[in-house]
């Protein structure tokens, strides 16, 4: 897209192997791509497919099934730390620059704590040896994400992965970017409904992770916002193609072949580019 470039994120609700993906989104458009990273994943072999396409990776998703184990002493921790230091480790060597982490996981709160900052800081400080930047995105728990921002708002390889289905119903549609926008490396573009609970709370199979314009973001508004940042990086999307359990608001997207969803979420990031580059 003329002046910006566009990524979508490999996902396995796309029904086909990482490499099958990561071709059919060069093909229809997409400069980029990002993808979950897992003790299985050979991250350099991908790079190399990659290359062969010509096509970059943006950012690699750190696991995040035991961020909450981040901020805790002991067993669990230790092998929460040696994960995401794997993680950081594999990526410095496929030339990697960005891993987007989660701060939490889940709903039941505690304070975030100094032991929870420690061990977030070995993950960072071994990040900055090794030339990778970690971007810390905002999900449920918005007081860990505080925690952590504030902590490492001195260190030039920490930064802000903006989620935009998140914000709208994560964080209650709170603006993120006003707090955070200052330190914008990264972004997942996506929409849905909001909270659907009349009190307020907030559960994980709100977010649907739809296309954009198929929720109730208000895209005009979202990269005014993008804009008041700076930001002029990749922008990427972050979709899924299967509804939640017990919702059906992504079955539309069923009848459609895989090229034909792919060619879609092309379409979206470019309006959203086009929204950005004439707001």
């Amino acid at each position: 897209m003329y002046g910006t470039k566009l990524c979508l994120g490999v996902s396995d609700s796309f029904g086909l192997t990482q490499k099958e993906q990561i071709k059919l989104i060069k093909e229809a458009g997409f400069d980029a791509f990002f993808i979950e990273w897992n003790k299985d994943l050979s991250l350099p072999e991908i790079k190399d497919y990659a290359d062969s396409l010509n096509i970059e990776i943006q950012s690699v998703h750190a696991p995040f099934t035991k961020s909450a184990d981040m901020w805790e002493n002991g067993k669990k921790a230790e092998e929460a730390v040696n994960e995401l230091l794997d993680c950081v480790s594999e990526c410095a060597e496929a030339g990697v620059k960005i891993v987007v982490c989660h701060a939490i996981i889940g709903f039941d709160r505690f304070e975030p704590n100094e032991t929870g900052a420690e061990n977030f800081k070995k993950v960072i400080e071994e990040a900055k040896k090794s030339g990778v930047k970690i971007a810390f995105e905002n999900t449920e728990g918005e007081m860990y994400l505080k925690r952590l921002m504030d902590e490492f708002k001195n260190y030039d390889n920490v930064g802000f992965c903006w989620d935009s289905g998140h914000e709208q119903c994560y964080n209650h549609s709170k603006d993120m970017l006003a707090l955070y926008g200052d330190r914008l490396i990264a972004t997942h573009l996506n929409d849905n409904l909001g909270i659907s609970d009349f009190d307020g709370k907030i559960f994980w199979t709100d977010d649907l992770h739809l296309l954009p314009f198929d929720g109730i973001i208000d895209w005009k508004d979202a990269v005014i916002r993008l804009n008041k940042c700076g930001y002029n990086g990749i922008l990427t999307l972050e979709l899924s193609k299967t509804s939640k359990p017990g919702r059906h608001e992504n079955d539309k997207y069923a009848n459609m072949n895989i090229s034909e969803y792919i060619a879609e979420c092309y379409n979206r990031a470019c309006r959203i580019a086009y929204l950005k580059r004439n707001v």
